[in-house]
């Protein structure tokens, strides 16, 4: 069996930087167990294999497997499949705002990709589900040592730890300043014995003290239960975080919106850009977006099939 794919990386306008992708365009013949094997293989963050939709009226399925198990949603697998499929003529551009639907485990989930002189640049989705918010997070002291923090360094009162879905539960701990999301490790004993069975295992520390001002926050994200020890752009987390902070926004009413820098401290400078829709006090809308660029393409062949 050959199958054509593309990398691209997501969530940055230079190659080499955001978080690297790996897309099959079309994986009709695959199973489960195949897909994941061929995540593995490429050992990146996430792997999307495309299938046609299960209904006329959506653009395509989509399946994302990380190395260790399958996604029902992820933000830079989204997002890149429509990049990519659209980069490659797979979707056809309908102008400078192209729509489309994919189905995902979790939903649908429309994406907006915008386009210049004929190219796609940007790719926006809109959560497919609205927030949820998990369970009580386990204590600051906990969380402070798994993360090799001290308890001062942990935000509080209306900005303490919280645990939001819309499609993947993310743990929240918003930290002081930069320097401590810099220090931020995860101790993987204590994370297993306090956090690994916990609704939201997966972990993103945040600080209002970005290096660029051009950003809002400054994060970094752990996801070592899916062997992804740390994410360099979350797109998922970022669209969880949309409805962290849009419950925390004073006003009723209105469009917030906030760039998220990721994946500093790995060298893959990332940056998410988030929109989130308020109406009669409550989050009715989160989409999150970024640019993206082609990288490679190639065949993988599996010997035997």
């Amino acid at each position: 069996m050959r199958l054509l794919f593309h990398t691209a990386d997501i969530f940055t306008s230079r190659i080499f930087g955001g978080n690297p992708l790996a897309v099959f365009p079309d994986a009709r013949g695959l199973d489960d167990a195949r897909m994941l094997s061929i995540a593995r293989e490429f050992n990146l963050s996430e792997t999307v294999f495309v299938l046609p939709p299960e209904s006329e009226a959506n653009t395509r399925r989509l399946r994302i497997f990380t190395p260790a198990a399958e996604l029902p949603f992820a933000g830079h697998p989204t997002v890149g499949a429509a990049y990519v499929l659209a980069a490659i003529g797979e979707i056809a551009l309908t102008g400078e705002s192209t729509q489309i639907i994919f189905e995902e485990g979790a939903g649908l989930v429309p994406v907006t990709i915008r386009a210049q002189n004929g190219k796609p640049v940007f790719a926006q989705l809109t959560a497919p589900k609205a927030p949820e918010i998990g369970p009580p997070p386990p204590s600051r002291v906990a969380l402070a040592q798994i993360l090799s923090l001290e308890v001062a360094d942990l935000m509080g009162g209306t900005m303490a730890p919280q645990a939001v879905s819309v499609g993947l539960p993310i743990l929240f701990v918003p930290l002081r300043d930069r320097d401590a999301v810099v220090r931020t490790q995860v101790r993987l004993d204590l994370w297993a014995a306090t956090l690994k069975q916990y609704w939201a295992p997966q972990i993103m520390v945040l600080a209002k003290d970005p290096v660029l001002p051009t950003s809002n926050f400054h994060a970094r994200v752990f996801v070592p239960g899916l062997s992804i020890p740390e994410d360099p752009a979350t797109g998922a987390a970022a669209a969880a975080l949309g409805g962290y902070l849009g419950a925390r926004e004073p006003a009723a009413q209105g469009t917030f919106t906030y760039v998220v820098e990721q994946g500093f401290e790995m060298g893959r400078e990332s940056f998410l850009h988030i929109e989130v829709d308020k109406s009669h006090g409550s989050v009715s809308a989160i989409r999150v977006g970024g640019h993206a660029v082609l990288v490679s393409h190639g065949e993988f062949v599996m010997n035997g099939d």
